[in-house]
């Protein structure tokens, strides 16, 4: 049997079976890409060139515009270039940076997505001490902390995966390298080395889900509390976008975690993998502008740059 120190490669779950249909996937993933793409690069841009843009809420959506690009930018290019070239193939270092930059970017979103729900806390309820709270220097340091800590989280959980001797092969029912897919490769007595690290993730996780729970159980009395329809509309426009982009991630991530991946079907797993590591990067720049008027007029402003300034290019270029 083969084992780690002669696995060079890993073979990709193939998409599908007839080249019609990897082509068709093909197309299909480059359209959700460039969607992502262009909503998470809108957000972005729209965020660091409006100046009335530049308070905590979002600076913090910035930075998960920035994480939804390299989470989805992890995966779907291989997936996109192995379904194009006909090939399952990926090398052992190519699926080690795989599992990093997968682990990093999705812990670092739930970490910002906890940090989100503290700002909303506390622009709700304590709204007198928001600008003590969270100033500058504040918001800053959190979203520094949350880089550098799950930096470390993956670095750590990459190194404890790949340090198993792998006795199973080298195919992995998965359209990307990630943990629970190296673990079926795995000798069976050898990955309970890493169920040590999975259960401080657990409680890491845990103890972020009541927190996010605990902050909207506060912001749903206070929001009941006030007097005004119009405080309601303002306080639900800014936590419901959150509330909807929390519960897409944490919905498809547990049910991910939950399933047995032991005697699970491949096809399920891809089904559940594409939920939880595309529809969110994807889905996320919609759920944030579709009740924001902030962001659409940002949006909007940046749109038109583009074409003024696309116009006075053809204008020059003509005379």
């Amino acid at each position: 049997m083969p084992n780690s120190s002669s696995i060079s490669k890993f073979l990709l779950l193939a998409l599908a079976d007839t080249r019609q249909l990897q082509l068709l996937h093909f197309w299909l993933l480059l359209g959700i890409y460039l969607a992502a793409l262009l909503g998470n690069g809108l957000i972005s841009t729209a965020v660091a060139c409006d100046h009335r843009l530049h308070t905590p809420m979002y600076f913090f959506l910035l930075n998960l515009a920035l994480l939804d690009l390299g989470c989805i930018s992890t995966t779907l290019p291989k997936a996109m270039a192995n379904a194009l070239w006909h090939t399952r193939h990926i090398s052992y270092t190519g699926c080690a940076a795989q599992v990093f930059f997968f682990v990093f970017f999705i812990s670092a979103e739930y970490s910002l997505l906890t940090i989100m729900s503290y700002d909303r806390y506390v622009a709700i309820c304590k709204p007198l001490h928001y600008g003590t709270l969270l100033g500058s220097r504040a918001c800053a340091t959190m979203a520094a902390a949350a880089w550098g800590t799950v930096l470390l989280y993956s670095l750590l959980h990459t190194a404890s995966t790949f340090s198993l001797p792998l006795c199973q092969g080298n195919a992995v029912d998965q359209f990307f390298c990630e943990i629970p897919q190296i673990l079926k490769l795995s000798c069976s007595e050898s990955y309970l080395r890493e169920t040590w690290l999975l259960g401080v993730s657990a409680s890491l996780a845990s103890g972020c889900f009541v927190f996010i729970l605990f902050s909207y159980v506060q912001i749903f009395r206070a929001v009941l509390r006030m007097p005004s329809e119009q405080g309601w509309h303002k306080a639900f426009s800014t936590c419901l976008p959150h509330l909807a982009v929390v519960s897409l991630f944490l919905s498809t991530g547990i049910f991910a975690q939950m399933k047995p991946f032991s005697n699970s079907s491949p096809f399920l797993d891809l089904m559940v993998s594409f939920l939880y590591s595309v529809l969110p990067p994807t889905l996320n720049p919609i759920i944030y502008s579709m009740r924001n008027k902030e962001i659409k007029h940002a949006l909007s402003k940046v749109l038109q740059n583009v074409h003024y300034s696309s116009f006075n290019k053809v204008r020059i270029c003509l005379t």
